[in-house]
């Protein structure tokens, strides 16, 4: 085929060049000295301001004549009759001249000889005789009607997405989908996908059964009509799609889900059906619809009832596409989405999308490969441990990654380096995680001591307790939207135990703990830590049924597609129970925290003490105060990590004997 279904709208040479020569005309014609507005005047007042010497030139034809006043004569008409003037100019005073006279002819000979003697009696400068063509005024008067015909007919064509084989109105029902073939081709490959090796396998697969479809029809194999990329966002699906579109030697058709709506009704099923048939006559290829649940939302989810709703006829339009061509017509659909529970259920059954391949966040291996992906763009210092880089970013997906990369080349570049280095890409992180440093914010020195406490309380009862992530830094420099941060490893986890759990909540609310034990009394300054220990105990008692009180049940539906539309899965009876269980999850675990730090109060102080002093310690300060973790099991990455981001000005001993000096001068 040889019409192209994303070509870009271009304003056609005809209708620029022929808009511009009118209006370059009809602006010239109103404003120069033949245009301009008309007053008709009689022939008594002509001779009369021919005679007074008024009158510097005149036109005249055969029915009418032309009159161009002086300027002293204009002044003192424009003045004496100034409101018919500008009545007179109407809708285009801004482009006309000054107002003309003109005056009707009975008999040209007669008028003539008057102009001839006035000229003689040197009352009248200049008078000519013109030919005037009828014509010519029809052209002029409906030229703005013109004018706006044409510009109307030119946004119509902008509208209707430019005029194609069919005309305009038939173009709005094509697919929209960019073509990636021989001519025209992504080049990204499996070798830029780092990580994902069971994803790229299943990837692969499809490319190869296109290639070489023999090797699985010979056995009795039968090619699979879709496959659907799930994951959390910035994990690599639309990026495998790349790879796929760079590698496989088919045409490649790519759009999004959005693609398919539109305004006008019946616009998105036609736009399915034209997309098909491009691919079937291509055949074989590959569709890729990203973000597929903009189109994909279960049916039977409308508000309004008994909607004629546009989205569902484009569903069903691409479940009947999906299911109606035939094996051998070598087309496969490949879709991506992270909300693959809202998906039609019509959609997700066996001869549809017969693979559901899951991008998953990557590991600490993963990550080391995907660090080494982006770092070939940027000019890093020498002896860069990726691997530390990939320990020192827990939970990053790919596009986190990559933008931590980006990060520490732009804070590089900020410092005038010419090599990107460790530090940058530790910065690039807190940046990422933290928000971005406010060094010159103003806080008074009690509200600075509290919010040391504050953060020396969560670093105290994580120290303290033995599921709890391992600490790598404390701040109490402001960042984003925090005042203060504690910095932890976590433990990368497949499931999590219930005294995990606990162990996190009691670290979380140490802060709030700090604040009583020290002062007596609490601030605002633990919002966030409460929301967070909320949904956690939320989530023990409600999703993972880790209660002893409500039992083994949970009420999460994982597949988001309830089929009874109940507002709540449980009575109002339970709901008082789980209300009582979280508060006292919540308050036991509050309570331990301030046990904790009441036995170890003065190490708890010592500890805020230094966090004033250097706004910044590291896991090795609290090592000195506290001495080593009281458990057998060593985190040994957390340790790592820690020793290779200390960078520590002054010894702990020299600071804490600071301190103690300082205490002892004001006693």
């Amino acid at each position: 085929m040889n019409q192209q279904p994303n070509r870009k709208t271009r304003i056609s040479p005809w209708y620029l060049w022929s808009s511009l020569i009118l209006l370059f005309i009809f602006i010239n014609y109103y404003t120069g000295e033949n245009g301009g507005a008309t007053d008709e005047i009689s022939i008594s007042k002509f001779d009369d301001y021919l005679n007074e010497g008024k009158i510097e030139k005149v036109a005249f034809n055969r029915n009418s004549a032309r009159i161009l006043f002086t300027k002293e004569a204009e002044k003192e008409l424009e003045e004496a009759n100034k409101q018919k003037a500008e009545n007179q100019r109407g809708f285009f005073s801004n482009l006309q001249g000054p107002v003309r006279y003109k005056v009707e002819i009975a008999n040209v000979e007669l008028f003539e000889q008057t102009l001839r003697d006035a000229k003689n009696k040197g009352l009248l400068k200049e008078y000519k005789s013109e030919k005037e063509s009828e014509w010519t005024g029809i052209f002029f008067n409906f030229l703005p009607f013109l004018l706006i015909i044409l510009f109307y007919v030119w946004m119509y064509r902008r509208m209707m997405g430019g005029a194609g084989s069919g005309g305009p109105m038939f173009s709005m029902g094509r697919s929209r989908a960019q073509v990636f073939d021989e001519k025209n081709s992504t080049k990204v490959s499996f070798n830029d996908v780092a990580g994902l090796e069971g994803a790229k396998e299943e990837i692969q697969e499809i490319v190869e059964f296109l290639k070489n479809p023999e090797k699985y029809t010979s056995i009795g194999g039968k090619i699979p009509k879709g496959a659907l990329l799930v994951g959390p966002p910035g994990t690599g699906k639309t990026l495998l799609a790349k790879a796929v579109a760079g590698e496989a030697n088919v045409p490649f058709f790519s759009l999004s889900g959005s693609d398919f709506v539109e305004m006008f009704v019946g616009v998105g099923a036609s736009r399915v059906r034209d997309l098909f048939k491009q691919a079937k006559e291509k055949s074989p290829s590959i569709i890729f619809i990203d973000e597929i649940d903009a189109i994909g939302r279960a049916r039977g989810k409308s508000n309004v009832s008994g909607a004629n709703d546009e989205r569902e006829n484009t569903l069903n339009q691409l479940l009947t596409e999906m299911d109606g061509f035939g094996t051998n017509t070598n087309i496969i659909v490949l879709a991506a989405t992270n909300r693959a529970e809202i998906l039609d259920k019509a959609l997700m059954r066996a001869g549809r999308f017969d693979r559901q391949i899951y991008v998953d966040l990557p590991d600490v291996r993963e990550r080391k490969q995907i660090f080494e992906v982006h770092l070939k763009k940027l000019k890093i210092a020498e002896g860069l441990d990726i691997e530390f880089l990939a320990k020192q970013t827990p939970g990053f997906s790919g596009a986190d990654i990559a933008n931590v990369c980006n990060e520490a080349a732009l804070t590089a570049a900020r410092k005038n380096k010419t090599q990107v280095e460790k530090q940058d890409f530790l910065d690039a992180v807190d940046r990422i995680v933290g928000g971005l440093e406010k060094k010159n914010k103003i806080i008074t020195p009690d509200e600075k001591y509290a919010i040391a406490v504050h953060e020396a309380g969560h670093a105290t009862v994580s120290w303290l307790l033995e599921h709890a992530a391992p600490l790598i830094k404390v701040t109490i420099v402001p960042r984003g939207m925090s005042l203060g941060a504690a910095w932890y490893l976590p433990e990368e986890r497949q499931i999590v135990r219930t005294e995990v759990m606990l162990d996190e909540m009691c670290a979380t609310m140490g802060g709030r703990a700090a604040e009583k034990v020290v002062f007596d009394k609490i601030s605002t300054g633990a919002l966030s830590d409460l929301e967070k220990v909320n949904k956690q105990a939320k989530a023990m008692v409600t999703i993972y049924g880790l209660s002893d009180k409500l039992g083994n049940i949970t009420y999460y539906d994982s597949s988001g597609q309830s089929d009874y539309n109940f507002s709540k899965p449980y009575s109002e009876e339970t709901a008082v129970k789980i209300d009582k269980e979280v508060s006292e999850i919540i308050e036991t675990q509050y309570q331990r925290a301030i046990d904790l730090l009441s036995e170890n109060k003065d190490k708890l102080l010592q500890l805020a003490d230094l966090l004033c002093q250097k706004e910044v310690i590291f896991r090795e300060d609290l090592e000195t105060i506290f001495g080593a973790r009281p458990f057998d099991k060593k985190d040994l990455i957390a340790e790592q990590v820690s020793s290779e981001i200390k960078q520590p000005e002054t010894t702990i001993a020299e600071v804490v004997e600071e301190i103690k000096e300082e205490k002892d001068t004001e006693k």
